[in-house]
């Protein structure tokens, strides 16, 4: 699937989700302060974080788009990861951090609750979790499409996003219903804080697979190994004395090789092969687009440093 083509379908799972949180978000506040439900109301902050969330996604979709230029040469690819990173913020602190605390503080709380209002309440969560499993469906058929598996931090987002948000919405029910038949809020609680703590748990791992692509992380093992053995093939090349990668983005990858060609080459036919083995690597992986190739004299470094090594003793 083409970039764009794969970002328009992204972007529509990102809206779907948006509007979703958005309406659940105000029900669930509602339903919440009417009930005085302490798990209700980390849901509603659990969507309202998501719906932030959202808005960043978008962001990165529309940012990591633009064109290379002077001051970022290799693109905007890793503006995704970024705006991922800050969602993954949001989802620990607006989500997890207040849900633990509506955990805790129900715990001491001496509120009496209305059946009424816990059955409002619970009709607003069967609501969301249709909603939020619509829009789960909707993600997943997207991962499936792009052919980027869970690959693109925004389709990831999401996933985990409505994921979780399925999961909270049985936790907060399972709560509620156990509060009404019992009279005790203890179970609400513990919905509670078990919600804040799985979307901790879900922020802190969104937050670390950002984070590593962001400082710069190389290709799979898989993929690296068919480059060294696609360099490594070619009659013009000796030996491959370095192999360096790194992701870009989602459609951008940095191949930088030194490599040691075959005694005898004037000038005109080292560029010559340089510019055929470029052009073989981009054909075979596309998002291949930036290949820089060090073409060096391996023996005469290596005696070099031999050399070196000699006079340093």
């Amino acid at each position: 699937m083409a970039g764009k083509e794969r970002d328009a379908g992204t972007r529509s799972a990102v809206l779907v989700a948006l509007g979703a949180n958005l309406v659940i978000a105000a029900a669930k506040t509602a339903a919440g302060v009417f009930a005085g439900s302490p798990a209700l109301l980390s849901e509603a902050a659990h969507s309202v974080a998501d719906s932030l969330n959202e808005v960043f996604l978008l962001t990165s979709l529309r940012r990591s788009r633009r064109a290379p230029d002077s001051d970022h040469p290799f693109g905007y690819g890793k503006e995704r990861y970024f705006w991922s990173l800050l969602a993954a913020v949001g989802i620990f602190v607006l989500g997890g951090c207040f849900s633990f605390y509506q955990g805790v503080q129900a715990l001491g709380s001496g509120e009496n609750e209305t059946r009424q209002g816990y059955v409002a309440g619970l009709a607003v969560l069967l609501v969301a979790l249709l909603a939020e499993g619509a829009s789960l469906l909707r993600a997943l058929v997207q991962t499936r499409r792009s052919g980027q598996g869970a690959g693109d931090p925004a389709l990831r987002t999401v996933l985990a996003e409505d994921g979780t948000a399925v999961i909270g919405v049985l936790l907060a029910a399972g709560g509620m219903v156990v509060h009404m038949a019992t009279g005790n809020a203890v179970g609400e609680a513990a919905a509670s804080m078990a919600i804040g703590v799985l979307l901790m748990v879900v922020a802190f791992g969104l937050g670390r697979s950002a984070h590593q692509q962001l400082i710069g992380v190389s290709v799979d093992p898989g993929l690296r190994g068919e480059l060294q053995g696609l360099l490594a093939d070619q009659p013009e090349i000796d030996t491959v004395e370095e192999l360096l990668t790194m992701r870009l983005g989602l459609d951008s990858t940095l191949v930088a090789a030194r490599i040691d060609l075959v005694p005898g080459m004037d000038s005109e036919r080292v560029e010559e092969v340089s510019l055929r083995i470029r052009h073989a690597i981009h054909a075979r992986w596309p998002t291949a687009d930036r290949v820089f190739l060090d073409i060096t004299d391996a023996r005469t470094e290596r005696e070099a440093r031999t050399a070196s090594r000699r006079r340093t003793h």
